[in-house]
C-alpha cells in the first residue's frame, strides 16, 4: 500500500466526493463518471490523481481511517485511568455514529470487494488489525491477563455493534456495556 501523499485541492474533492458516494450507495455502485461529474473535474484529472478507480477507493478508506483513528486516540486519552482506556473505542463509535448511519465502510468495503491484493482491501484490513492491536495495547496497559482473548472478544462487540447500526435497535449500548463488564471481570 502507498504512503500518504499531499493532495491538490481538486484530489481532495474527487475524495470528498468519492466517500459520500461510496459510502451512501456502494463502491460497485458508483462510476468515476459520477464521481468526476459531482465533484467539477474532468474523468482525467480523475485518473492523473489517483490512476484508477481501485487507488480511489483506497484513498477514500485511507482518509476515513485517519479520520477514524484520531477520534480514538482523543478518547482513549481523556480516559482517566488504564481499565477505562480499554473500552475508549466504544466511546468514540457512539460518537462517529452520529454521522455514519450505513454501518462500517471497511466492513461495507470488504463485504464488496473480496480480493486481498486489492488495495482496499488492504487498507480495510489493516484498519480492523489497527483496532485489534490497540485492544491488545490498551489491555496490556490496563493490566489484563490475557490481553489478546480480551482483544479478540472486544474486537467482535465493537464490530458487532457496527454492522448492526444501520438496523433499528441500539446494539452499541448493550456492546458497550458487555465489554466495560468483561474488562472488569479480567482485571
Amino acid at each position: 500500500m502507498e504512503g500518504p501523499r499531499t493532495m491538490t485541492p481538486a484530489g481532495r474533492r474527487i475524495v470528498a466526493t468519492a466517500e459520500e458516494l461510496f459510502y451512501d450507495r456502494g463502491i460497485t455502485a458508483v462510476g468515476v463518471d459520477l464521481i468526476a461529474e459531482r465533484s467539477g473535474v474532468t474523468k482525467r484529472t480523475l485518473y492523473n490523481q489517483f490512476g484508477s478507480k481501485d487507488r480511489l477507493v483506497a484513498a477514500y478508506l485511507m482518509e476515513r481511517d485517519q479520520r477514524w483513528r484520531s477520534l480514538v486516540r482523543g478518547a482513549v486519552e481523556a480516559c482517566e485511568s488504564p481499565v477505562e482506556a480499554v473500552t475508549a473505542p466504544f466511546d468514540a463509535l457512539r460518537t462517529w455514529s452520529g454521522t455514519n448511519t450505513r454501518g462500517c465502510a471497511f466492513i461495507n468495503a470488504l463485504a464488496e470487494i473480496p480480493d486481498p491484493s486489492h488495495p482496499a482491501f488492504r487498507v480495510a484490513a489493516d484498519q480492523k488489525r489497527w483496532l485489534l492491536d490497540l485492544f491488545v495495547e490498551l489491555a496490556t496497559a490496563a493490566g489484563c491477563p490475557s490481553p489478546a482473548a480480551l482483544a479478540a472478544q472486544l474486537l467482535v462487540l465493537h464490530e458487532g455493534a457496527l454492522a448492526t447500526q444501520p438496523l433499528p435497535m441500539d446494539t452499541l449500548s448493550a456492546s458497550t456495556d458487555l465489554a466495560r463488564a468483561v474488562v472488569r471481570a479480567a482485571v
